[in-house]
């Protein structure tokens, strides 16, 4: 007959307690990853289930500029998004902050997709040609008078894997942050943010020495909205 551990010091008159504590833990263990890990995968599935039926809502701004950003999930055990932090430059109100890869539109680009794939691959040397385009999020543009006046369209894209990234010349860093932290409550935070004549607060995500908040987090706020990501589960 096999003897567990514990069973075997037993029988020969040892302790079984320290072994009964290590194995209590490696339980605890399996169980939360048997909790966890499920939700974690079953993210990405929600995300293409979500944004396949649905048609994003678009924001009419005639006089606002049209810029694209790309929503980069990583595929695992637990899914991560891309974040590139960009380079401090005089004149960029967003300078310095967190953001998704994306820009501007371009003359020469045919579409806004074309432009979130032009930019990821400027910004972060990630070739999305081949990558499946999940969808289309919903259009954000600045809900304040001192920014300039733009929209931007999010447009989701699944990797198999983490993508090793090559920042371009206006990126500072480019980073995996995993999904399980970003739709965390541990990691919400408000931030604050010095406005003429006035201070005001802002949702946002504080991850490490990262903070995402502004349009970014409004990006990733509607995951949660559609039901892709709950606050504290992911």
């Amino acid at each position: 007959m096999r003897l567990f551990q514990g069973e075997e010091a037993a029988f020969r008159g040892g302790s079984p307690a320290q072994p009964r504590r290590r194995a209590g833990r490696r339980r605890r263990l399996l169980l939360r990853r048997r909790v966890q890990l499920p939700e974690l995968a079953s993210f990405v599935e929600r995300l293409r289930s979500t944004l396949a039926s649905r048609v994003p809502e678009a924001v009419d701004r005639p006089e606002a500029r049209r810029a694209a950003v790309s929503l980069l999930v990583a595929v695992g055990a637990d899914p991560a998004i891309l974040f590139i932090k960009r380079q401090h430059r005089i004149g960029d109100p967003w300078s310095g902050q967190m953001a998704l890869p994306g820009g501007f539109a371009a003359p020469q680009d045919p579409s806004l997709e074309a432009t979130a794939r032009r930019e990821t691959a400027e910004e972060t040397g990630i070739d999305l040609g081949d990558v499946e385009l999940l969808g289309t999020l919903d259009d954000v543009s600045p809900r304040t008078p001192y920014l300039p006046p733009i929209v931007v369209r999010p447009f989701a894209f699944l990797l198999p894997e983490r993508a090793r990234p090559l920042p371009g010349p206006e990126v500072e860093a480019a980073v995996w942050l995993p999904v399980s932290q970003l739709f965390s409550a541990q990691f919400r935070r408000p931030f604050r943010f010095t406005l003429p004549g006035e201070v005001r607060e802002f949702p946002s995500i504080v991850i490490g020495d990262y903070t995402i908040w502004g349009l970014t987090e409004r990006v990733l706020h509607q995951l949660e909205e559609l039901g892709v990501a709950e606050p504290g589960v992911a």
